[in-house]
């Protein structure tokens, strides 16, 4: 009971605020740093790193994770990179000689970072 009373604080404090209020320019610097060399610019899972995971970086753009991130805004995009998958994403970096600085990441950087992703996912081919 807990587990699902703070989890529904999380859930309540990214989407309090208006999704426009997030800041689209944070959400793609925080993206193009420290997503794209496994997911690709594009989302497509095309990142040097995409195919040296185990498993191998998912494909963002399809319409199952599209449903999840308009289902859940934020909830994916944070549960992500508080790891519930445990040393995947730290493993694969360090396997691969890519060293990222530590980033105390904010409520406002996982809205924004999730208003990023969203925006990327529904543009048009």
């Amino acid at each position: 009971m807990k587990i699902l009373f703070i989890a529904s604080l999380g859930i309540l404090s990214l989407t309090q605020t208006s999704l426009a209020c997030a800041d689209n320019a944070n959400g793609k610097n925080l993206y193009l740093q420290r997503c794209s060399m496994c997911h690709g610019t594009d989302l497509k899972a095309t990142g040097p790193l995409a195919n040296k995971s185990n498993p191998p970086t998912p494909d963002l753009t399809t319409s199952a994770f599209k449903k999840r991130l308009n289902d859940y805004p934020g909830v994916i995009v944070s549960s992500i990179i508080l790891r519930p998958n445990g040393d995947l994403i730290p493993r694969t970096l360090r396997e691969n000689g890519v060293k990222l600085s530590p980033h105390s990441w904010s409520v406002k950087d996982l809205r924004d970072l999730n208003q990023y992703m969203g925006g990327v996912i529904s543009q048009k081919p």
